[in-house]
């Protein structure tokens, strides 16, 4: 049995930041009450104690006070990061130092570092794993299958990768449970709208130091997460114009006051384009050669192929790196210039810091208990995706409140009887 004290403890940038990690890492928890009343049940529960997982995560304060909870409840944890560029490294040397936990990870790290850390995390033999993205899962499937039959469940954290998930289980290969947390309502309407939303325009603002107010921001994709983009965008005085392939998604943005248009009829028009589809080269050739002298480019959907930046390169006669995380590529012919942001990797995480640890907080919550519930109902759950028992949702939203010192109504026991007969009318 391979446990995380036999493979290497850490692969993080410099030990040296953990001090400055720990001070951060404690000022996100303020923000996070929910997540600390689980982690101190979970201190004398010990739920997990004896299991093994993997933690595929975006290395942050907020992960980190997850990482600290998952400890608490006594599982053998390692974390490595979900994506290249979204790495605080201070924190990845505190998660190490400060509160022994294996940290694989480094902001900026190579596609090939990347792969070779999911390959290392996977040698723990892992009884759970927490991913964002799928990469692991997919890992695991094609390349260490014999792993899965120790699987108790997995966890999902995004609508990127459950679209993964759901391939998956289609071709009949997902034969484990697995939480889809991205679904939960604690999850999806705070994270993806309120996160998203405010994360990734404050991320498009740190890399460029542009005024949004009067420029023409181009949404693509108007699910929960582009919901909260073109929102903030709104609420910060931008034009917004959305692009959509789902008609009711469409008419939604069409009735909130936002324009919608094809990406054929908006690439001429947008000053700033922000991608959040979860879908690959929803930004094509044909658009890029479209777009304005000076145009922005980002992404804030999992992976950078939102983006088709190898048509970008081929239609470009140069790229220059402008500032930090701003590339400049000047087109062959019209000589227009485009800026791709943080190298069309996930805009918040890559140029800021993430969602606000306050709505992180009750994505974590979601994934402790999820975590939780695979545990005590191991071999109970039928393979393929679950949602999060609705009581466990509504458990995170009433944490969430007592917290923040709201009081809501109850029903009364007039109130449960009428909801219960069919008698009652005019």
């Amino acid at each position: 049995m391979t446990t995380s004290s036999q493979i290497p403890n850490y692969d993080v940038k410099d030990l040296a930041l953990a001090k400055a990690g720990r001070t951060r890492i404690e000022w996100a928890e303020r923000e996070m009450p929910v997540l600390r009343l689980i982690r101190e049940r979970f201190e004398s529960e010990r739920p997990l104690a004896g299991k093994k997982m993997v933690a595929c995560c975006h290395i942050t304060t907020e992960t980190a006070n997850l990482a600290r909870t998952l400890k608490a409840a006594g599982v053998d944890a390692v974390l490595i990061a979900s994506n290249p560029l979204s790495t605080q490294d201070d924190v990845a040397a505190a998660l190490v130092v400060e509160y022994g936990i294996p940290v694989f990870a480094i902001k900026g790290e190579t596609p090939e570092t990347y792969n070779r850390h999911v390959r290392l995390a996977l040698d723990l033999e892992p009884d759970l794993i927490i991913d964002d993205g799928s990469d692991v899962v997919a890992t695991m499937v094609k390349e260490r299958p014999e792993l899965i039959k120790k699987i108790i469940g997995t966890t999902e954290e995004t609508t990127t990768g459950l679209v993964r998930l759901r391939a998956l289980e289609k071709s009949g290969r997902m034969t484990w449970p697995t939480i889809a947390v991205n679904d939960a309502q604690t999850k999806h309407f705070f994270d993806n709208r309120y996160g998203t939303g405010q994360s990734t325009l404050d991320g498009v603002i740190r890399a460029t130091n542009i005024l949004l107010a009067g420029r023409t921001i181009v949404v693509v994709g108007y699910g929960w997460c582009g919901k909260g983009v073109a929102m903030r965008g709104r609420g910060m005085g931008a034009n917004v114009i959305v692009c959509e392939i789902n008609p009711i998604r469409a008419i939604e943005a069409v009735m909130d006051g936002m324009r919608v248009m094809t990406m054929e009829e908006a690439a001429s028009i947008g000053d700033i384009f922000i991608t959040v589809t979860g879908n690959r080269h929803v930004i094509d050739r044909n658009h890029f050669e479209k777009m304005r002298d000076g145009a922005l480019v980002a992404n804030s959907g999992h992976f950078d192929v939102e983006l088709n930046l190898v048509a970008l390169s081929e239609i470009s006669e140069e790229k220059e790196q402008l500032r930090p995380f701003v590339e400049q590529y000047r087109l062959k012919g019209s000589g227009n210039r485009v800026m791709v942001l943080g190298e069309g990797r996930l805009i918040n995480l890559a140029a800021a810091e993430g969602h606000p640890a306050s709505v992180m907080d009750m994505s974590f919550a979601n994934q402790a208990l999820s975590c939780e519930y695979l545990v005590k109902n191991e071999g109970k759950l039928a393979p393929g995706l679950h949602l999060l028992p609705e009581e466990v949702d509504n458990e995170i939203a009433s944490l969430k409140l007592a917290a923040m010192g709201i009081n809501i109504d109850r029903l009364t026991p007039e109130m449960i009887e009428y909801m219960n007969t069919w008698e009652a009318g005019t």
